[in-house]
């Protein structure tokens, strides 16, 4: 349904720091980028940054995050780890969600922004 989402942010380069470590293990790479923009995907962008001079506030308890998806389960324990070692805070230690499925496997962090994002693979281990 979706084809991008975009962050707005005040440092680019503070925030591509950390989502090159943790979209990285997920199979993600940065395909385009600038001084004010940077566009995230495997074959084409469909997370961006961008500077924001006013970016929404962070608030955890909107409700508001984003789930990237993950290959394998091994690849959301390496979101996870890197999250926290780029900045990230904990918001949910990588395990099985089953109140989302049976196969539901998921880490949660905060970036440094404030903002709210998942990890997670449906595969059985």
């Amino acid at each position: 349904m979706l084809d991008h989402v975009s962050f707005g942010v005040r440092d680019v380069a503070a925030a591509r720091r950390f989502y090159d470590a943790v979209l990285g293990p997920l199979g993600y790479r940065c395909l385009h980028s600038g001084d004010d923009y940077a566009g995230y995907g495997a074959e084409a962008p469909g997370f961006w940054l961008s500077v924001a001079e006013h970016p929404v506030p962070a608030d955890a308890k909107s409700g508001l995050h984003l789930c990237f998806v993950a290959p394998t389960r091994a690849a959301v324990d390496q979101f996870h780890a890197a999250g926290l070692a780029a900045g990230g805070r904990d918001n949910g230690a990588p395990g099985l969600r089953p109140d989302y499925g049976a196969d539901y496997y998921a880490a949660f962090l905060v970036d440094p922004q404030g903002y709210r994002i998942e990890a997670h693979c449906d595969k059985a281990a």
